[in-house]
């Protein structure tokens, strides 16, 4: 017995050895870094994105946070990533929540409700909103944080499945104040959606020779001679590969590693570990099968075909350092040795495996499926079925790459050819919402090789199509829509509005007339329908808005009235709306959607940006940038370069009206690095719109003019049908101060010609208010009359205090004095409310010279603040508590409330009571002054 226990503890100790060299030996660095991230500090969050080939050291460093985390007082939740649950939808979230599902009942019920469903917890009648279930991830995690600091490790992140990594990102980028680290470990040269930008990156490279030396000499039994000199060229300064080559050599082959050829580290890896298992008895490589097949040694269920921890059959492979045990649970130490057990079996050996696992997780039907479908080979309908419940599943719970996954699995074991193709364009349409181009292109690649059945085809093509859409491939995208909508036109059917309605939003992004001709000629020959009336109106409004707006703006309210409840079909009414420069039932209209143009995923849907824009033109700035900000987060964690440049647009709007023209010049050179300005040239004209109006701030109008004309050819046709016409009045403006009145005038009587009488009340009065600024002084007023008489200008309060400031100059230069001064002073109190600074600048000038001695242009305390702390505080003043504001806004109840700290004594105030008298003397433009 004593000799048993001295073996015990020598392999302890030679484990403990071999496990713990990589922390210390030549990642002295790196261990500092890593310890410094998980110290005391509360007053903020961390993210830090661990990088480093396989055996590196990632997880020993992350295993070193979690116990230094753990030896201060935090708290740590962790999740490993395992390639067999990478198309469990959840998998990974489920993994780390585990451990505080209790404490998720706090959660407030709609969040509670979201989360729960997605981890399978409860059914739910609807794809949860992927928002709020991020959101009450994000609440969880605040709240678990208000005792001590939070540390959350992903290790093997790869290999998390695509929906838990999107909550993941999500939480990461609204961790304010949290005391939250995340620790993120994923190899090299793998992709990392959401996480490959903007974070921190900790890279573990190879050990230098000194290094692996010293790490070779810790060995109970060091390398020597030829040996010693083979296992260093062979390791190339990898951890892992100097350990096992040295504890290969020691106990296979003393004269060598044993290993021959030119082989890449991971790989020559996996066959040592593979010949370790060789050797162990038939018992104990048979668990360690069961257990690499599982590779969920966390699930009750599997666990119980495995013997426990202290069964004689884990002695073999925990003296040869295969496995290590914590508490009650054995698992690999390392996944390269899960992946060797594994492929180093045959594969009735796996069959077997999996059989067995599927047999025990019939109370798991999601994993017992995936099980299944390991051990079939041959068309299997049974499996099929399973497959395809599976992805109905995780379709409901907005596990969309998990849905695709299983639904083109079940294509490849149904026996019959028709379910193959029907199984595979399902299987496109779901990963459309993936935002992965390449697999939804293999998948319509798939059904086209697979069936001749028209209809199939046109619904692949139209999702590879609709995804092509969001990124910058417009011209091949439109193309393909086209095609498609033709095609179904002629075999009649309906599927030709849905490649219309993916067209036209093409057509909108590159601005290209040719297109814009061939929606409409297929439109033509399509019979009204009123079922499809909401899909019809977002064609046309979307493909030609000055040709659409006479007829649909009466019928636009009832459309939205008949789409209560439907929150895509309100989204897509009210992007309708914004188009039409109804912008006040436009934003009402989102506000019923509750910003839901994202409910069906992490994607913004095509002109997801309308919503931004609507809140510009409305004077709700702070909002506008918050669009922004998370549509340009989404689009970037998901390849769309497009969407990505439209929110770049966007922000730089806002920011240059604010006064900062540095900052909008770089989201602009951001935004224009992302497209083809010929392809996509919406964005194109909104930036070059960003780039004058940031020229206006600094009184360059001879850069403002060039900006503002480049929105027209130089035959004075618009290069966006619909974004260049609202430059009108700032081209006129630019053009006065530099003398080219005449070229400006010619051009905006084309314009006028060319709109017709399709024009909104809108671009009537921006075209009014050029045409006031053109005009020979005697005919001027008429002009600015007209634009202010307008009703509807009171929806863009900006563009109004715009023409109140011109027409108040001319009246001062009239010598009509009295005249000027209210209008003067209404364009300075509009522009300090919404923090127009060189605007409100000008404007307190005039006053100057029309004898009114404003004082200096100060900008309200409110106008500094940044966007997101002004809806904070225009929410609370509502009376909203702190959680239903975090619930609006997408942030932590603590984060809304460590906003609210912060902003208390740049507002004067010191009590949440103050800020409704604050936030009403804003809107009556008496807002406290900074």
């Amino acid at each position: 017995m004593q000799n048993d226990g001295r073996a015990r503890r020598a392999r302890g100790d030679q484990r403990s050895t071999r496990n713990s060299g990589p922390a210390v030996v030549g990642r002295e660095a790196e261990t500092a870094e890593i310890i410094r991230r998980v110290g005391t500090d509360r007053s903020h969050s961390d993210v830090l994105i661990v990088t480093g080939d396989p055996g590196a050291g990632k997880s020993t460093l992350l295993d070193l946070a979690a116990d230094r985390a753990r030896g201060a007082g935090g708290r740590v939740l962790r999740v490993v990533g395992s390639g067999s649950e990478a198309h469990l939808g959840f998998a990974g979230l489920h993994q780390l929540l585990r451990p505080v599902l209790a404490e998720a009942q706090g959660l407030p019920s709609r969040q509670r409700s979201a989360l729960r469903a997605v981890l399978g917890l409860e059914e739910c009648a609807e794809t949860p909103d992927a928002m709020l279930v991020g959101l009450a991830v994000l609440t969880l995690l605040s709240d678990l944080a208000e005792t001590a600091p939070l540390l959350v490790v992903v290790d093997d992140a790869q290999w998390i499945d695509r929906a838990s990594l999107d909550v993941l990102a999500f939480v990461a980028r609204r961790m304010d104040s949290e005391p939250v680290t995340l620790l993120v470990g994923v190899r090299t040269a793998a992709a990392l959606p959401g996480f490959d930008k903007g974070y921190e990156r900790l890279e573990l490279g190879p050990l230098d020779a000194e290094a692996a030396n010293l790490l070779l000499d810790r060995q109970p039994t060091p390398p020597t001679g030829r040996a010693r000199v083979r296992i260093l060229q062979e390791a190339a300064g990898n951890p892992l590969a100097l350990v096992e080559l040295t504890h290969a050599t020691a106990i296979r082959h003393p004269e060598g590693s044993g290993v021959q050829g030119p082989l890449p580290v991971t790989d020559r890896l996996e066959r040592i570990f593979a010949g370790q298992t060789a050797d162990l008895p038939e018992p104990t490589r048979r668990i360690l099968l069961l257990l690499a097949a599982a590779d969920a040694a966390d699930a009750p269920a599997a666990a119980v075909g495995l013997p426990e921890a202290d069964d004689e059959a884990w002695v073999p492979a925990d003296r040869a350092g295969l496995v290590r045990q914590d508490g009650s649970r054995i698992s690999f130490r390392h996944p390269l040795i899960r992946s060797a057990v594994y492929h180093a079996a045959s594969f009735e050996e796996r069959r077997r495996a999996h059989l067995a696992l599927a047999e025990l997780l019939r109370e798991e039907p999601d994993r017992r499926a995936w099980h299944l479908a390991a051990a079939t080979v041959r068309p299997d309908q049974d499996v099929s079925a399973a497959l395809q419940q599976t992805a109905d599943r995780a379709r409901r719970r907005g596990g969309f790459a998990a849905a695709a996954a299983a639904q083109e699995r079940a294509a490849e074991l149904s026996p019959r050819r028709e379910d193959r193709a029907r199984l595979l364009t399902e299987a496109a349409t779901t990963a459309v919402f993936t935002g992965q181009l390449g697999w939804v292109e293999q998948l319509a690649a798939a059904v086209r090789q697979c069936t001749d059945d028209q209809a199939l085809l046109g619904k692949a093509a139209l999702a590879t199509g609709q995804l092509m859409s969001l990124d910058s491939h417009h011209t091949a995208a439109f193309a393909l829509l086209m095609r498609v909508a033709d095609e179904a036109t002629d075999a009649r059917s309906p599927l030709v509005l849905d490649a219309l309605a993916a067209a036209a939003v093409v057509c909108y992004y590159s601005g290209e007339e040719s297109q814009q001709r061939q929606i409409q000629s297929l439109l033509s020959r399509m019979p009204d329908d009123a079922a499809a009336a909401a899909l019809r109106a977002w064609v046309l409004a979307v493909s030609d808005p000055s040709s659409a707006g006479a007829f649909l703006t009466p019928a636009l309210p009832g459309l939205i009235a008949k789409a209560k409840g439907d929150a895509s079909r309100l989204t897509a009414l009210a992007i309708v709306a914004w188009l039409l420069d109804q912008t006040t039932l436009a934003a009402r209209t989102f506000g019923e959607a509750f910003d839901q143009w994202q409910a069906r995923g992490w994607l913004p849907d095509g002109l997801g940006c309308a919503a931004g824009w609507t809140r510009l033109e409305q004077g709700r700035w702070a909002e506008a940038r918050s669009v922004a900000t998370d549509i340009a987060a989404m689009a970037s964690s998901a390849g769309l370069d497009h969407a990505e440049a439209c929110a770049h647009a966007l922000d730089a709007t806002v920011v240059a009206l604010l006064g900062d023209p540095a900052t909008a010049r770089r989201l602009v050179e951001r935004a224009l690095a992302l497209v083809d300005p010929l392809e996509s040239r919406s964005v194109a004209v909104f930036a070059r719109r960003a780039l004058g109006m940031a020229a206006v701030a600094e009184g360059d109008y001879d850069t403002a003019y060039t900006q503002f004309r480049s929105a027209f050819t130089d035959d004075g046709d618009p290069v966006h049908y619909h974004v260049s016409y609202t430059l009108l009045a700032e081209l006129a403006a630019a053009a006065v101060r530099r003398g080219r009145q005449e070229h400006a005038a010619e051009l905006l009587e084309r314009s006028a010609r060319r709109l017709g009488t399709g024009m909104s009340a809108r671009v009537r009065t921006l075209i009014d208010r050029g045409r006031a600024l053109l005009a020979e002084p005697e005919h001027a007023e008429l002009f600015f009359r007209a634009a202010l008489k307008e009703p509807a200008g009171e929806q863009w309060p900006f563009e109004r205090a715009q023409t109140q400031l011109d027409y108040g100059e001319w009246l001062r230069r009239q010598r009509r004095i009295a005249e000027a001064r209210p209008l003067l002073s209404a364009a300075l109190e509009t522009f300090q409310r919404l923090g127009a600074r060189p605007w409100g600048e000008r404007a307190q000038a005039e006053l100057r010279a029309a004898g009114i001695e404003a004082g200096d242009v100060v900008p309200t305390a409110f106008a500094e603040l940044s966007p997101q702390q002004q809806q904070i505080v225009q929410l609370a003043a509502r009376g909203l508590t702190n959680r239903e504001i975090g619930e609006k806004l997408f942030l932590s109840p603590r984060t809304v409330g460590s906003h609210l700290y912060r902003v208390f004594p740049k507002l004067g105030i010191t009590a949440r009571s103050q800020l409704r008298d604050v936030v009403e003397g804003i809107l009556s433009g008496t807002g406290v002054q900074g």
